[in-house]
């Protein structure tokens, strides 16, 4: 029975790899049929993302730290968080639009296709220029650790970067969960986009800005204090915020593994609720 299951999830896995693989590569080859315009848009994307680092830079140009955070250290929170978000925007973005579909009944069209329908809803109009946002994250991140003055051991080193994956994942599950939704509240996308933006845009700032309350709601509730915080306060060697032990840091595969457990049951469950517009 275990052996079935296990081969039941790798085909599964493998057929929405293919299917993401081959919606988001036509939406791509389109997308670079008009070079220029995708440059165009890649520039404006960047700049528009660059404008919320712009916000930080006036800032410390009053104050010589935030919250007892230096610039370094808060561009490292910055650029940890906006890496991943970008990339779990770019992979998973399009399923803002999952509302919409299931209000206008489009989502039937997906229905009828013998390929999973939540790589088929993600890959959907894939658009590329949302690497822009991943750049500018990934500048910033890097412009961070070039000014800190960090204690690099082995330990530190390897969690940094799976720190940048998990977060991506948990983002992309939080993304996931915000869809399931929708398939009983369509008009709820905004709801979904306070926890993604304005979840990135939270962990860009130091957690000892925000109340004790705020912090222990991201960490023991919505968890996205382990997509850049608590990894990158170890890598700072501050200590942890909310009572968290430091061990805590080294969780965010866990908590990953979790809230993709937890998508992938929302998302099933808003499938068996659908009975399209009805016309």
């Amino acid at each position: 029975m275990a052996d079935s299951w296990r081969t039941y999830g790798e085909t599964g896995i493998r057929a929405s790899w293919r299917t993401y693989r081959m919606v988001a590569g036509m939406w791509i080859r389109s997308t670079m049929a008009y070079r220029s315009s995708f440059a165009l848009t890649l520039v404006t994307s960047f700049c528009v993302t660059f404008f919320d680092f712009v916000v930080i830079l006036l800032m410390f140009g009053q104050v010589r730290g935030l919250g007892g955070f230096s610039f370094a250290e808060v561009a490292l929170l910055y650029g940890t968080a906006g890496t991943s978000f970008g990339i779990a925007d770019l992979t998973m973005g399009s399923l803002q639009r999952m509302g919409k579909r299931v209000r206008d009944g489009t989502l039937d069209t997906f229905l009828m296709r013998p390929a999973p329908l939540l790589a088929q809803v993600a890959a959907d109009k894939f658009a590329l220029r949302r690497f822009g946002r991943v750049a500018q994250g990934l500048m910033v991140l890097v412009w961070g650790l070039y000014l800190l003055h960090v204690e690099w051991t082995p330990l530190k080193a390897v969690l940094l970067p799976v720190t940048v994956v998990c977060g991506a994942v948990i983002f992309g599950a939080v993304m996931v969960l915000g869809a399931s939704t929708l398939f009983w509240i369509q008009d709820a996308a905004e709801v979904t986009n306070s926890f993604t933006y304005g979840g990135n845009t939270l962990l860009q700032y130091p957690p000892t800005i925000f109340a004790q309350d705020l912090v222990r709601g991201v960490v023991y509730v919505v968890p996205l204090a382990f997509v850049s915080w608590l990894p990158a306060l170890y890598v700072l060697g501050r200590p942890m915020p909310a009572g968290v032990p430091e061990w805590a840091a080294f969780t965010s595969p866990l908590v990953a593994a979790v809230c993709c457990g937890a998508a992938g049951l929302a998302w099933r469950a808003g499938i068996r609720s659908y009975r399209s517009t009805g016309s």
